[in-house]
């Protein structure tokens, strides 16, 4: 490939993968709307994704770190990254297993409940504001997209 021809398919790629490109459309509004549910949550020392792993750890009532990966999509890699500073800050923890074996659970703490309890008005503002600059029609088609997402979309990647 001579170099005019590298150039012109370079400005090709470029071109196609900043129209079209779902990735970096989808990226860029979680970058935005992550930063507006950072900047709500930062006061109560909590980031959005460290909230929202929170959340789901209190709603799967204490789980495995593969049962928590797969209901949030996560490699188990992202998953301990994520995980070690609820368990650091004492929000959530690890039980031993009463069946025994490797399995340790996660459980939130009483410390996890009550910092859900007092960033929840936080995390509401932070949802108007998101649903503000999303539109009612983004939001249901953001909602709607998640909610059909394969639970098993991560293996095979």
């Amino acid at each position: 490939m001579t170099s005019t021809e590298i150039k012109t398919a370079h400005a090709g790629v470029v071109v196609e993968v900043t129209r079209n490109c779902v990735m970096t459309r989808t990226r860029r509004i979680s970058r935005v709307i992550t930063g507006i549910y950072d900047h709500a949550l930062r006061p109560h020392g909590v980031n959005a994704s460290q909230f929202s792993l929170l959340v789901l750890i209190a709603k799967l009532g204490g789980a495995s770190r593969a049962e928590i990966g797969r209901a949030n999509y996560q490699d188990r890699s992202t998953l301990t990254r994520n995980l070690a500073p609820l368990l650091s800050e004492g929000w959530v923890k690890e039980m031993a297993s009463e069946a025994g074996g490797r399995s340790r659970p996660v459980f939130i703490s009483e410390t996890g409940k009550e910092l859900l309890v007092s960033a929840a008005p936080a995390w509401r503002s932070a949802q108007a504001k998101a649903r503000e600059l999303l539109g009612e029609e983004g939001v249901n088609a953001i909602i709607g997209v998640a909610d059909r997402l394969p639970p098993d979309e991560l293996e095979g990647l």
